[in-house]
């Protein structure tokens, strides 16, 4: 808008005159109120076009409101369409479970009324059974009555028969009661006399645990057979040759038994001496290699063999002397001790026993004090079995045959003493005897260094358990442990608790009479009384 004022200031300052004056404030004036109004026109524009740009947001702000309504509704309708369905759904499952527990009320009242029922029968029946026993009670009543005074009438017979009264007879018994129990508080003095002697040999044992542990020997179960492998079986024939001649002429020059069957590709050789089986083992395995097998060439191999089995005894031997650290050995014995290589004894081989033996008894002597003493201790131990090498070919036990041989081929009393101490052939009376006797029991009672046969072990426990089954009153026996406990089930309508006690008694006693067996035996008799029933 134009100034008034500012008008004025202009024209004072300028020094106009009035008509210009004038004129200049028409100018002015007409200036003003056109400004004026073109301002009032603009601003009634935008007003108006405020009020279309506000018209149209309450427009769209209805249609948004109304979408949102729309909406909103759907949203409600389908969350109620959902609870809907979810509570129909609902409303079957427990019509499903009302029909359910409805179908199994409904086949639990039958079956109590099936069990009441029954239960109603059984009544009866008891009724009628406790009828039927009040009866025989009675019955058995009047016998017992009668059965009373049978009793008493015999045992007046008896009385007189006898000539005894009832308290003498009681006396004859108890004495004969007391005799056993005498005699059993003997055994149970003997045992723990043996307990002690255990306890007080606390040292012994010690020294002997001791040298176990510091002994691993490895044993070779042998048999009498040896078998050979052939490369086919037409080496059979080969071996056999033209009318057995063959055959014949191996086992004329090594002594053993050759046995030729269907076996496919294998060949037995029998024969009771280890060393000669060896040599036609050694002996045949060259021939087959050598492919010429005619009597001749048998002879001459069969000897080349027998001298280099004798060279491998005797190192064998030699070896045996070196790994011990001993000397001074005649030479016969160290062939004997080679020889002891292919001897076996309840699968146990010889030469490993004794040289076994040997360590422990060195250990053991070393263990009491007596360092002096510990390569005595280990000539003996190894000495101890040398009659097992030519036992087969002389007369007498391996104990008499070998402190013969030790005494022939100047060893010292004490080995000879030794020798023959330590199977019991004589009472041991110097610490080695002792000692070789006991690190012989150890080497070869030791788990898995010998082998039982398998019939004797079936038929110490078939003994064991026909013992039992012997006594009356005992339904059945079980042999356990190795044949160390006998387990006996009586039969408890018959035997009662006294009676059981009697009977494991009475087992011991004739297990203690009849058999013979390592340590002791666990007799344990076992009566029980079983109820049992079954829930319907």
């Amino acid at each position: 808008m134009f100034d008034v004022y500012q008008l004025k200031g202009v024209i004072m300052s300028q020094g106009l005159t009035g008509p210009i004056i004038f004129a200049i404030f028409i100018f002015g004036c007409l200036t003003g109120f056109i400004g004026f109004f073109v301002k009032k026109i603009i601003t009634d524009r935008q007003i108006g076009s405020a009020q279309k740009a506000a018209k149209k947001i309450l427009t769209e702000a209805e249609k948004e409101a109304e979408n949102k309504r729309r909406e909103g509704e759907l949203e409600a309708k389908e969350e109620l369409h959902k609870a809907r369905i979810k509570f129909e759904q609902e409303s079957k499952e427990r019509k499903h479970e009302l029909v359910t527990m409805e179908k199994r009320i409904i086949q639990r009242e039958e079956n109590l009324d099936r069990k009441v029922d029954l239960l109603e029968k059984k009544e009866v029946d008891l009724n009628r059974k406790e009828q039927s026993i009040s009866s025989k009670a009675g019955q058995l009543n009047e016998k017992e009555k009668q059965l009373t005074t049978l009793v008493e009438e015999e045992k007046q017979k008896l009385q007189q028969i006898s000539g005894m009264t009832k308290e003498e007879a009681k006396q004859q018994l108890f004495a004969k009661f007391e005799e056993e129990v005498m005699r059993d508080a003997g055994l149970m003095a003997r045992r723990i006399e043996e307990e002690a002697k255990e306890n007080a040999d606390k040292k012994a044992k010690y020294i002997i645990s001791a040298a176990i542990q510091r002994i691993a020997g490895e044993f070779v179960g042998e048999a009498t057979v040896t078998t050979v492998s052939l490369p086919n079986d037409e080496m059979k024939g080969r071996i056999i040759g033209r009318e057995g001649r063959n055959i014949r002429a191996l086992e004329a020059a090594t002594g053993i038994d050759i046995i030729i069957d269907d076996t496919p590709e294998v060949v037995t050789l029998s024969g009771y001496d280890p060393v000669r089986r060896e040599i036609a083992k050694i002996s045949l395995e060259r021939l087959i290699v050598d492919g010429r097998i005619h009597p001749a060439r048998i002879e001459e191999i069969v000897e080349k063999v027998k001298k280099e089995m004798d060279e491998t005894i005797k190192e064998i031997g030699q070896q045996t002397i070196f790994e011990l650290g001993l000397h001074n050995i005649h030479p016969e014995l160290v062939k004997l001790l080679g020889r002891l290589h292919y001897r076996t004894s309840y699968g146990q081989n010889v030469l490993q026993h004794s040289k076994e033996t040997a360590h422990l008894m060195g250990i053991m002597m070393a263990e009491l004090g007596f360092s002096n003493d510990i390569m005595i201790a280990k000539r003996a131990g190894l000495l101890h079995d040398i009659g097992k090498s030519v036992d087969q070919e002389m007369e007498g036990t391996h104990v008499s045959i070998g402190a013969d041989l030790a005494k022939k081929y100047g060893e010292s009393p004490e080995i000879l003493h030794a020798i023959k101490a330590h199977h019991g052939d004589e009472e041991p009376k110097t610490i080695l005897a002792l000692l070789c006797s006991a690190a012989d029991a150890v080497s070869g009672g030791r788990p898995g260094a010998r082998s039982e046969s398998i019939e004797n072990y079936i038929k110490r426990l078939e003994n064991l358990e026909q013992i039992a089954k012997s006594f009356k009153g005992v339904a059945n026996s079980y042999a356990i442990q190795a044949g160390r406990e006998i387990r006996v089930i009586v039969q408890p309508e018959k035997v009662d608790d006294n009676e059981s006690l009697l009977i494991a008694r009475g087992i011991t006693k004739k297990i203690e009479e009849e058999m013979d067996y390592p340590g002791q035996i666990k007799v344990t008799v076992i009566r029980e009384t079983r109820a049992v029933e079954y829930a319907k």
